[in-house]
């Protein structure tokens, strides 16, 4: 059962949440931990603070705080997929896919989970569930310059070029200054072109 806060708990959160959006993720932190100050077991100042240091790529103090929220609510979603995100960028493959799967259950269709998972599962070996799940997350939120590199990427691997190349220049439309994106699409016209000169040559 999630808890429940009086009115001055509930401002400092909306501030908080209001600084992550502004982009001041340290000042939302130093917010949330007067909170923690007064109530260790604040689960939502603990995902709150789990999200920001995760934003400043603090994934040593972001684990500990969404372990702590995990561990006072089990259906803290928004802790398993931070747990699940950190684990993907060490590529500790199951265990982010264990945390995302219950991030999953626990707050269903949404494109960023589903994003996260999807990539998880086809670095697994799981391809063909990595990839419905990331066509998934697309499909809800299909201008996600993210979620189009990441999927680009999987079909890049899979030397599917045109859905690989459509999927690039779609983020690119979406953000021209996307350098991921643009570092992708080259790299995509190389490795095809590789591929088709490669199979010329054994026709020959």
């Amino acid at each position: 059962m999630r808890q429940t806060y009086d009115e001055t708990t509930l401002l400092t959160l909306r501030q908080a949440e209001q600084m992550k959006l502004d982009g001041n993720y340290q000042q939302a932190v130093e917010l949330l931990e007067k909170l923690l100050v007064e109530n260790p077991d604040n689960i939502a100042a603990l995902e709150e603070t789990a999200d920001n240091e995760l934003s400043m790529e603090h994934f040593d103090r972001a684990v500990a705080a969404a372990k702590r929220a995990v561990a006072l609510d089990k259906e803290s979603y928004t802790g398993h997929y931070i747990l699940g995100f950190i684990a993907s960028h060490n590529e500790d493959w199951k265990v982010s896919i264990g945390e995302l799967k219950l991030a999953n259950k626990f707050k269903q269709n949404n494109p960023e989970i589903l994003r996260c998972l999807g990539w998880s599962l086809f670095n697994a070996g799981d391809k063909m569930t990595g990839v419905v799940t990331l066509e998934r997350a697309l499909n809800l939120d299909s201008n996600n310059p993210l979620t189009l590199c990441d999927l680009g990427v999987v079909y890049l691997r899979m030397r599917e070029f045109p859905k690989s190349k459509a999927l690039f220049q779609r983020a690119i439309d979406l953000d021209p200054d996307n350098l991921r994106a643009l570092d992708c699409l080259e790299m995509a016209g190389r490795i095809e072109k590789h591929a088709r000169v490669l199979t010329e040559a054994d026709i020959a």
